[in-house]
């Protein structure tokens, strides 16, 4: 990759086309992301916004649109949704047809011409279903692409289904955009705690000392949804849990806890010891895995999701899973990293659990092990679960927690969203939080078996759990039997400030 030019700021005459602009992604993400970099002045000067979708309507449709998307809570933010609209303009074409990226092209000809700019530089944002992602790829290299200045070419998620298909996706873009010109976004890489992950162990040196397999027992990467798949099940039927969650954004935290320091934070850098980690994991066994599927809430009032109509009535897609994955180098030999994803449970939370081995035995009895718990969403946070005395006359411990709840610590700031933050890295040429080929190759390599093994063995039905359950009834006893001690029925409890301290 040429590092002095994948790195090139787009400062000015910049053009951002989002493709698929009147989709799902764009009305919940895509374009309240640009709103928020536009409000807090972070987009390139004088830059543009062009929607193509299929649609056919005109621009003061499409500006009704964008302003649906975007919640006003206050007169002066209304006012600037005003001029972020003053810099949208939108096209209708199809996917597949010369003509209408000819059209679309003669459009940002138009307003390039104005500016009078020696240079072109074009994003284009590709919120679509993958199924056009080759299609589109090649009609924006044959029509679309700037005859002078930088083209930035920025993917979605799902990148192929298998380590096969995959590769085709790769094989695709790979004659018409160079890697340093692809941008695929992982929104996890984006998020404040996870891009936080790197500052915590390499940035304090009490946790880079105990940050191996001589000190921890087993690191826990959890993600719950508390909603199903509510009447869009037939996208998500096709991917199911692993493919939609854990091959992607739990194996990219997973990356982040166990890489070695990187030289620099160059992207490079970061992303090179990334990929050594999985490099050195073996891909999943069925014999470390469970897999569920959420039924009827027990009270009735939740379908489950066969129940949805748009699920195949019998599908064996997993909602829930639980695997273990190991990494074979001197850190981590022997450390059972649990990964752990769910829709329709109890709770909103993606979190971190890093759990210490137990204190050797002597003065102390069943003394509650140590662990360091990330807290990604909602409410980010760091604490650890650490051993006290109990206040009083007694040796008596207690677990106590130090710690770092953001929303309190930092109440006057403001932590960006994950395509805020992505968006922008993109205009800055900042690939660190993003997915090189490579590692995407090595992702897939990791999970394909197991994936062709559930899909091919039909004898394989997940577990039901009760939508707005923990999961199913055996994930105690799995985690358990990876060396996990679960010592803390009440969860985390947030530490409470009386007036006065109780004295003897």
């Amino acid at each position: 990759m040429d590092i002095a030019f994948s790195s090139i700021e787009l400062k000015d005459d910049t053009i951002i086309v989002v493709l698929g602009a009147s989709g799902d992604l764009a009305k919940k993400k895509t374009f309240p992301a640009l709103f928020g970099l536009f409000r807090n002045k972070f987009l390139p000067k004088d830059i543009r916004v062009v929607g193509y979708a299929r649609t056919k309507m005109d621009t003061d449709e499409y500006l009704k649109r964008v302003r649906s998307y975007i919640k006003v809570p206050t007169k002066e933010i209304e006012d600037q949704l005003d001029q972020f609209c003053k810099m949208c303009t939108y096209v209708s074409g199809q996917y597949d047809q010369d003509d209408s990226f000819i059209n679309l092209n003669k459009h940002l000809e138009g307003i390039e011409n104005k500016r009078q700019s020696k240079e072109q530089n074009r994003v284009f944002y590709m919120a679509l279903p993958p199924s056009v992602f080759t299609t589109v790829s090649e009609q924006l290299k044959r029509n679309c692409y700037p005859k002078s200045g930088l083209a930035r070419i920025i993917v979605e998620k799902p990148f192929g289904k298998d380590l096969q298909s995959s590769r085709d996706l790769h094989k695709a873009l790979e004659p018409n955009w160079k890697e340093d010109e692809i941008f695929r976004i992982d929104h996890y890489l984006g998020k404040e705690m996870v891009k936080n992950i790197l500052i915590l162990r390499f940035g304090n040196e009490f946790f880079n000392a105990t940050w191996n397999r001589r000190h921890i027992d087993n690191i826990q990467i959890t993600f719950k949804e508390p909603f199903g798949t509510e009447g869009r099940g037939g996208y998500f039927d096709e991917f199911g849990i692993i493919r939609d969650v854990m091959q992607n954004h739990l194996l990219q935290v997973l990356t982040l806890l166990a890489m070695e320091r990187p030289i620099s934070f160059s992207s490079e850098d970061i992303r090179d010891e990334k990929v050594r980690v999985l490099r050195a994991m073996d891909a999943i066994e069925p014999k470390n895995v469970i897999i569920g599927q959420y039924g009827r809430s027990l009270d009735g009032s939740k379908p489950g999701y066969l129940e949805d109509d748009t699920v195949p009535k019998e599908s064996r897609c997993p909602t829930f899973c639980a695997m273990v994955a190991y990494i074979k180098n001197e850190r981590w030999d022997g450390v059972p990293f649990i990964l752990k994803a769910g829709k329709a449970l109890n709770e909103q939370k993606t979190e971190v659990r890093i759990q210490f081995k137990d204190v050797t035995s002597g003065i102390f009895k069943d003394i509650p092990r140590n662990e360091l718990v990330i807290r990604v969403q909602p409410n980010e946070s760091v604490y650890i679960k650490m051993n006290s005395k109990l206040p009083g006359l007694s040796m008596q411990t207690v677990v106590t927690e130090l710690d770092l709840t953001y929303r309190r610590r930092f109440s006057d700031l403001k932590i960006p969203e994950a395509y805020e933050s992505l968006i922008l890295d993109a205009f800055k040429g900042d690939h660190s939080n993003f997915v090189r080929d490579d590692e995407l190759d090595a992702s897939w390599r990791i999970f394909t078996p197991l994936l062709h093994y559930l899909d091919d063995n039909k004898e394989i039905i997940p577990m039901e759990y009760p939508y707005g359950s923990r999961g199913p009834a055996v994930l105690d006893d799995f985690t358990a039997s990876y060396g996990y001690k679960f010592s803390d029925a009440a969860g985390y409890q947030w530490p409470v400030t009386t007036s006065a301290p109780n004295r003897l």
